[in-house]
């Protein structure tokens, strides 16, 4: 095995683990991609590899988006063929940097890390590539062109803009929330808990504070991070409903089967759950499984042999992993906070059908649920409608197009 082959393979490692690891780890494990430029950075880049990479295909359309550099949870290729089903004047496209230890998501574009951080010329012809663009989306606040402009998102901005691009800002969660603020909302937290709550605390002001410097439209993948970002609006994750169809119906035999899965324990709470549910367990009432590490591809498959999915405690809102278990017709467990759950109420006109649990109430609500599975089997319905309508990618592209793209109006090139 080469040596850039071994380094990745002991990097997702790493990264997989990395919510177990104290502080000081964490910032040297993160110390190669704050810094790239530093003699650690070009050490663990040049070892990565990662080859010439071409720049991002532009379409021909009237009017080009480009949404970049993240694509976490491969929302942002979501968020591309939702605004081409919107309007067929519109070429969207996604570009996503892989890292060690990422999941496998669907993107038009990928470059590796190692080449998005170190290769001027890639930067040089992405750049020119979205040059092209007539709209920009820059997720979580990440610089777009490696060192083409020192690794700053704010002369990218600028530069983009003077090439007549019109570029806007959408946030994600960790890079814009603010962790003692969100630890007051609800005792339940992951902060301070979260060895990487100082680091992350940094990020988020600073990203806060170029939103204020440099006004764009910005938008929000989830509703609670309004709270952190209050001139932004609300545009939906998007999630593939026809991928996670259901195949059996749930509550159809006991005992009643329940599914948490976690790629990162510590963030959703997964530690809560084994005490709340041994009473069940041991009465043969339910059966839980925790998952880990699967591929996105099989999610279809863990959540269809499931009845109950318990998706997060400590954020206290709800992300795609969420609307993927609703659109498999699962009934959904999680925390979710009562300003969160009226704001989409309000926006929506539907109720999120997330039934509510904290640590010390799970046991009860799921010996509920148990209890009446007809019911139970309501809420699964009554979940599936509100992904169908909420996120399944038009509201989505509304959002972008109402507050940014607007194509009804010639774009400026």
């Amino acid at each position: 095995m080469t040596v850039p082959a071994l380094l990745s393979r002991a990097a997702d490692w790493l990264v997989r683990h990395r919510s177990s690891f104290p502080g000081w780890l964490n910032r040297v494990l993160e110390a190669p991609a704050r810094n790239p430029d530093g003699a650690f950075g070009r050490i663990v880049m040049r070892a990565l590899g990662g080859g010439e990479t071409p720049a991002t295909p532009v379409p021909s359309t009237e009017i080009r988006v480009l949404i970049a550099p993240t694509n976490y949870s491969g929302q942002a290729f979501r968020w591309a063929r939702a605004l081409e089903a919107a309007d067929p004047r519109i070429g969207a496209r996604n570009r996503a940097e892989q890292l060690p230890g990422g999941f496998d998501f669907d993107a038009d574009a990928l470059v590796p890390f190692a080449t998005a951080q170190g290769s001027e010329r890639w930067a040089d012809a992405e750049f020119a590539a979205a040059r092209e663009f007539t709209h920009v989306l820059v997720e979580a606040e990440r610089p777009l062109f490696g060192r083409r402009f020192g690794r700053d998102l704010e002369q990218e901005i600028l530069a983009l803009t003077e090439e007549g691009v019109s570029v806007a800002y959408l946030c994600h969660g960790t890079d814009i929330r603010d962790p003692a603020r969100h630890a007051e909302r609800t005792p339940w937290s992951l902060y301070p808990e979260d060895p990487r709550t100082e680091l992350l605390a940094q990020d988020a002001a600073a990203n806060l504070a170029l939103l204020r410097r440099v006004p764009r439209p910005t938008f929000v993948s989830t509703p609670d991070l309004l709270f952190d970002v209050p001139w932004a609006r609300w545009c939906p994750v998007v999630v593939d409903v026809e991928r996670f169809r259901q195949r059996s119906e749930p509550f159809g035999a006991r005992p009643v089967r329940i599914v948490h899965a976690a790629s990162a324990p510590l963030q959703k709470g997964s530690h809560y759950i084994p005490p709340a549910l041994d009473p069940l367990i041991a009465a043969e009432l339910v059966d839980y499984r925790l998952i880990t590490g699967v591929p996105s591809a099989q999610m279809p498959d863990v959540f269809d042999a499931a009845d109950i999915v318990i998706d997060q405690f400590r954020a206290g809102s709800y992300g795609v992993a969420a609307c993927e278990a609703m659109a498999a017709g699962r009934v959904v467990i999680g925390h979710v906070l009562p300003e969160v759950r009226a704001y989409v109420e309000e926006t929506t006109g539907l109720a999120l059908p997330i039934v509510e649990a904290t640590p010390d109430t799970l046991e009860a609500v799921v010996r509920a649920l148990v209890a009446a599975p007809a019911e139970s089997r309501e809420l699964a319905a009554q979940g599936r409608r509100f992904v169908e309508t909420v996120h399944a990618g038009p509201l989505s592209a509304r959002v972008l197009l109402e507050d940014w793209i607007a194509p009804g109006v010639t774009p400026g090139r």
